[in-house]
């Protein structure tokens, strides 16, 4: 495969470990790219919802990349976001290539980039880690089934269906806390003299500039690997969202493969099945 050469790539939200994460989708792109910098934006792998039972070879795969990517010469950045929140003890820490940290500026062509995932402007995260956590549990479960009916629409000829897209587009809350989420960065890198602000977090993908009376900026969001499959590209001075559907992959890897789905199945049973047996003893 012939690899294209991309001065820095920035992925967020592939939550590694979950049954919505499309990691070999994700493999695909990394083995197509050959990255000056590639910016790891959170939430990469989600320890909050981590189980022993499921973390495919799919998964490790793509750990392996990054690690690969490292020892021939792709300066890797891993900044922390709300479902990987336990490294943030280890932020400043170095491993040749490697570096892990909360926030990230980087110079590109004499403009300035501010990156970070973006979970510090949400209340529900900061004040109330529990509701968010009991959120995380639903929207992967919610995921599972998505992919399951799109693999059954996929059967029929038909377009696949999101879920989640259409509960966001139709609560009010929904619309306007990303409204609120962009107002609040686009202001702040204003107000900092940023460039560009790149987020990710509420897997949103976007590129827009956004001025106000003190200035101008562009905000940009890398979206996520569940169900949108971007990532940000910056290529000879011009930032691209990349969309996994755009490389025309196959059939067999826009759906869920139903041996995964099955195994996933089996395995929430057995989790449901040990909790009902734990209540009745206690």
């Amino acid at each position: 495969m012939k690899k294209r050469k991309v001065e820095l790539v920035v992925l967020s939200d592939v939550h590694l470990g979950t049954y919505g994460c499309h990691a070999k989708e994700l493999l695909h792109y990394l083995n197509s790219i050959k990255p000056k910098t590639l910016v790891l934006n959170g939430d990469i792998i989600d320890i909050w919802q981590f189980r022993k039972s499921y973390f495919p070879k799919s998964h490790l795969k793509v750990i392996r990349k990054i690690i690969d990517f490292t020892s021939k010469g792709t300066k890797v950045y891993y900044l922390t976001g709300n479902h990987d929140e336990m490294l943030r003890k280890f932020s400043g820490t170095n491993f040749g290539n490697f570096k892990l940290d909360d926030k990230l500026v980087l110079e590109l062509d004499g403009a300035k980039a501010w990156i970070f995932h973006g979970d510090v402007f949400d209340a529900s995260v900061q004040h109330s880690k529990w509701i968010a956590k009991l959120g995380g549990w639903g929207y992967d479960y919610l995921i599972l089934l998505n992919r399951f009916v799109n693999w059954c629409l996929s059967k029929m000829g038909k377009e696949p269906y999101s879920f989640s897209k259409k509960i966001k587009g139709s609560v009010k809350k929904a619309v306007k806390f990303i409204s609120d989420f962009e107002n609040t960065a686009t202001d702040l890198a204003i107000e900092n003299g940023y460039e560009f602000v790149v987020c990710g977090h509420i897997h949103e993908p976007k590129i827009t500039e956004v001025s106000n009376r003190h200035g101008k900026t562009t905000y940009l969001n890398s979206g996520d690997w569940i169900e949108n499959l971007t990532a940000l590209e910056y290529n000879r001075k011009r930032w691209k969202l990349y969309r996994y559907s755009d490389s025309k992959p196959s059939v067999e890897a826009d759906f869920f493969e139903m041996e995964d789905l099955l195994s996933s199945v089996d395995i929430a049973t057995v989790m449901f099945s040990e909790k009902r047996l734990a209540n009745r003893i206690n």
